[in-house]
């Protein structure tokens, strides 16, 4: 099991490198990169490697991946980075029917060899619109893990839900395509309105523990990145969070 920090959490922090210095007493050592930190990799990796942190994994656009797949390669070399993870489609991009997705998912597999081919992990994460049944009803992340067999898939648990499917369902039903679960929690309705409905770890509507449960009885290798997309206190929030998971992890264990 790794546990770590998605850094889109933090991008409300003026200094992202003195922020590192910081995570290590929350008992943060890993992180998940995003665009926001990879304009410079080199003082990046720097300033991890002076505060004991890594990043095992990092999102990087498709149209990055697409436009100049070497240069993704040479900063995921620098950082570290060994799992990949497509991260999102605007909405303007995003296809329409299931010939539209079929087509997408050819794409994310064709990436998937590129990087296998130097030894890197590449993977799918999903938001609620892959779950939201198009004209003929077909469910759009089905197509993309059916038609991309090479590609992995990090796991937004909480996207799933907002989706309106269930996030055990799909644990279970394509459990050997983890590589990532993204860990979050929904504030009861009405709540954190502010934060657009997102919460701190186990302050919310999320049932974890069996969650985590469920995908730990899939794979020992997962990677467990905390997330908020918009926390109100993003240092609070990482705290918080990382001290509620390792709670959490240490109740379901055994």
């Amino acid at each position: 099991m790794t546990v770590a920090l998605q850094l889109y959490s933090m991008r409300d922090c003026a200094d992202q490198i003195a922020l590192l210095a910081q995570l290590p007493a929350m008992g943060i050592s890993k992180v998940e990169g995003y665009g926001g930190v990879y304009a410079d990799p080199t003082a990046y990796r720097a300033a991890m490697d002076a505060n004991g942190v890594s990043m095992p994994s990092g999102h990087m656009g498709l149209a990055d991946i697409e436009g100049d797949f070497n240069a993704t390669l040479r900063i995921i070399r620098t950082l570290g980075i060994t799992r990949v993870f497509a991260p999102y489609l605007e909405e303007k991009d995003r296809p329409q029917t299931a010939a539209g997705y079929a087509d997408l998912a050819q794409r994310l597999n064709k990436a998937a060899k590129q990087y296998a081919e130097h030894g890197i992990f590449f993977g799918w994460h999903n938001h609620d619109f892959e779950f939201v049944a198009l004209a003929d009803g077909s469910i759009p992340m089905d197509i993309l893990l059916d038609t991309a067999p090479d590609m992995a898939w990090e796991a937004d648990l909480a996207w799933i839900v907002r989706g309106g499917a269930d996030p055990l369902a799909y644990v279970q039903r394509y459990g050997n395509r983890l590589s990532a679960i993204h860990v979050k929690d929904i504030a009861a309705e009405g709540l954190n309105l502010d934060e657009d409905g997102w919460c701190d770890l186990g302050d919310g509507t999320m049932d974890w523990a069996t969650l985590l449960q469920a995908c730990r009885s899939q794979s020992n290798d997962l990677i467990y990145a905390l997330e908020h997309d918009k926390p109100s206190d993003p240092v609070g929030y990482a705290k918080r969070s990382a001290a509620a998971f390792q709670t959490l992890w240490e109740s379901t264990h055994g």
